[in-house]
């Protein structure tokens, strides 16, 4: 039976493309954006899922994972960033690879005017706790900015983030 979720070609490639490289947890307040790939990593015998109060203890769970030899991804929308600056100073402090997927609000197509502030702050903050950024804006750009996140904060041993556009995903109506 054919998957018919919106989101569901995108999240199996991402998926597929996290767990080759290695990414066995997912953590994650839950999303739209972020639903689809979530439900895939339920799925697998091989990758668990944390599903996580706040934002900010996504990262020390991923800086967690990380110490014992794991790779895991911090699953978000981009409203949720606003709560971690003072722990993705850990990822920078101390210089572990964060891997974070983030689903924007406040861009291409917003209606909710609560959400534009952060849509303006992200990439300025991720640049300063010195996060690369991965952006997303057509399914053309998915697999590459996936994959360059990937090896950036594998062996490349850097904070990273796959930003994934309202253009991209969708503008929600609320």
């Amino acid at each position: 039976m054919a998957d018919d979720h919106p989101h569901a070609e995108w999240s199996g490639v991402m998926f597929d493309l996290m767990r080759d490289a290695g990414v066995k947890l997912f953590a994650h307040v839950p999303d739209a954006g972020n639903d689809r790939l979530i439900a895939l990593a339920e799925e697998h015998n091989d990758t668990r899922t944390v599903l996580l109060t706040t934002e900010e203890e996504g990262v020390g769970i991923c800086a967690g994972a990380d110490l014992v030899g794991e790779r895991a991804v911090l699953c978000m929308q981009s409203s949720g960033l606003g709560n971690c600056p003072n722990y993705l100073s850990l990822a920078k402090g101390a210089r572990f690879p964060l891997l974070m997927m983030i689903s924007m609000r406040g861009d291409y197509g917003e209606q909710n005017p609560w959400q534009y502030p952060m849509a303006g702050a992200l990439e300025a903050l991720l640049k300063s706790m010195g996060v690369l950024i991965f952006k997303v804006e057509s399914p053309d750009d998915l697999e590459k900015a996936t994959a360059a996140a990937l090896s950036a904060s594998g062996s490349g041993a850097q904070a990273s983030a796959i930003v994934l556009s309202q253009k991209f995903l969708g503008a929600k109506g609320f």
